[in-house]
């Protein structure tokens, strides 16, 4: 199984590059303020967004957003898919995904077991993909914390899914062997210091992943 990666919380034009250069699938653009990978301004949102070429999905993260933050970086053109990142509910992940026209992603926090399944029961039917995350840390996601992989482990999820949290160069490819995840997500992963992304390891991440 062929497994695709996703580089999130993407802020200069250096490190896109890189990512699309080497071969993500998906590159992700942090909303949220409190978020040092945080995009400060719409202009370098509307910038980032040209620099990518067809083909490479661009998502937005936003974490408890209101309808005007999210139609404000919509309006940019920028973003192709939302990932929801905080404590939205099925209803308002339905009622984004239907006002916008936007597929939505919806972020699951798993600290046990059971998260999982509750996750996939809660927003299967409303969502078009579904995020495992590690429910540690001080912010949504980004964290640098892994859950147990083997929660996931032969587990059928009924939509597109992506593993999060923790992941780096040294352990994704354990990682995407113990879950069977499709699509691999990083963002702290691939940094020289908090919020700093790495040319040299969103390349040793990726070329981890193409071998897998």
């Amino acid at each position: 199984m062929t497994v695709e990666a996703k580089i999130c919380g993407l802020t200069t034009a250096e490190t896109l590059d890189a990512a699309i250069e080497g071969g993500a699938r998906l590159v992700g653009f942090n909303t949220y303020p409190p978020s040092p990978r945080y995009v400060t301004s719409n202009e370098v949102l509307k910038a980032l967004g040209a620099r990518v070429p067809k083909g490479v999905i661009r998502v937005g993260l936003f974490v408890d957003a209101d309808d005007a933050q999210i139609d404000e970086r919509l309006a940019t053109g920028a973003i192709d898919l939302l990932q929801l990142h905080g404590k939205e509910t099925p209803e308002r992940v339905a009622a984004i995904r239907a006002r916008t026209g936007k597929p939505v992603m919806k972020a699951i926090n798993v600290a046990e077991a059971s998260d999982v399944e509750r996750g996939i029961t809660t927003y299967a039917a409303v969502a078009d993909r579904l995020m495992f995350d590690a429910a540690e840390g001080t912010l949504p996601g980004g964290n640098a914390k892994a859950f147990d992989w083997t929660f996931l482990s032969g587990r059928k999820v009924p939509l597109p899914w992506l593993l999060a949290g923790g992941l780096r160069p040294d352990n994704v490819a354990e990682a995407a062997r113990v879950t069977g995840a499709p699509v691999v997500d990083v963002s702290s992963g691939v940094e020289s210091s908090r919020g700093v992304k790495s040319v040299e390891l969103i390349r040793a991440f990726l070329d981890r992943v193409k071998v897998l």
